[in-house]
């Protein structure tokens, strides 16, 4: 079984970083999913895709994956870039301007 091991990244509602500490172990789709033909939602046959396990640190779920025996791959994030900001710099005689002034 193929497993997917990764930090969530933060969502669009939130300002700040609660939340992406955690590490979540997700399956693999066994299956395509496909629309249903009766009402037309996405559905698949599989059901081990809605269960996401979270853990404390990655080492924590590479070793519950290993023990378990599956494949795993983990994705790491990307460092986050902080660039100060002022807002009186909008104000600035030597900003570029943009447009016509």
């Amino acid at each position: 079984m193929q497993v997917r091991i990764y930090q969530p990244a933060k969502t669009a509602m939130q300002s700040g970083r609660a939340k992406t500490h955690s590490w979540i172990l997700e399956y693999e789709l066994a299956t395509p999913r496909r629309p249903e033909p009766l009402m037309g939602w996405t559905s698949s046959g599989d059901t081990l895709n809605q269960v996401k396990l979270t853990f404390e640190s990655a080492d924590e779920a590479i070793a519950y994956a290993t023990r378990k025996g599956w494949t795993y791959e983990v994705i790491t994030h990307n460092d986050r870039i902080v660039r100060p900001k002022n807002y009186a710099d909008n104000f600035r005689a030597d900003r570029p301007r943009v447009g016509r002034f």
